[in-house]
C-alpha cells in the first residue's frame, strides 16, 4: 500500500510541473508580443538568470526537463510565484548553477559546452 502512495505522489508532483512549464509557456507567449527575443539567446534555448547579482545564462531549453533544474524551478515558483513579470530567476548561487549545469551537460551529452554565460564568454 506505501508503494501506491509513493506513485500517487510521483504523479501530483508531475502534473504540477507540467502545469508550471504551461503556465510559464503561456506568459512567455503573451509577453513575446510585446517584446522581441535576444540577439544573444540562439534557437533552442532560454535566458535564466542566476543568483542575488542576477547573473544571466543561456541553457539549452531541453535541460530544464532534467530532474535537477526542475528542483530549482520548483523553488523559484515557490519564491517568486507565478505573478513574476521578469525573466526566469534561479534562487541558488551561481556555483551551483554552474555545476547543476556541468552535470546536465555530461550526463546528456559531451558535444558541447550546455550553457553559456555572456558575462564572460563575450
Amino acid at each position: 500500500m506505501a508503494g501506491g502512495l509513493g506513485k500517487c505522489s510521483k504523479i501530483r508532483h508531475i502534473v504540477r510541473l507540467r502545469q508550471m512549464l504551461r503556465r510559464w509557456r503561456d506568459q512567455a507567449r503573451m509577453s513575446s508580443f510585446s517584446r522581441s527575443v535576444p540577439s544573444d539567446v540562439p534557437s533552442g534555448h532560454v535566458a535564466v538568470y542566476v543568483g542575488t547579482s542576477r547573473r544571466k545564462f543561456v541553457v539549452r531549453a531541453t535541460y530544464l526537463n532534467h530532474p535537477v533544474l526542475r528542483n530549482l524551478l520548483v523553488q523559484a515558483e515557490e519564491e517568486f510565484g507565478f505573478v513574476n513579470q521578469g525573466p526566469l530567476v534561479f534562487p541558488c548561487e551561481e556555483s551551483v548553477f554552474e555545476e547543476s549545469v556541468r552535470f546536465i551537460s555530461c550526463s546528456g551529452s559531451t558535444r558541447s559546452r550546455g550553457f553559456t554565460c555572456p558575462d564572460v564568454f563575450k
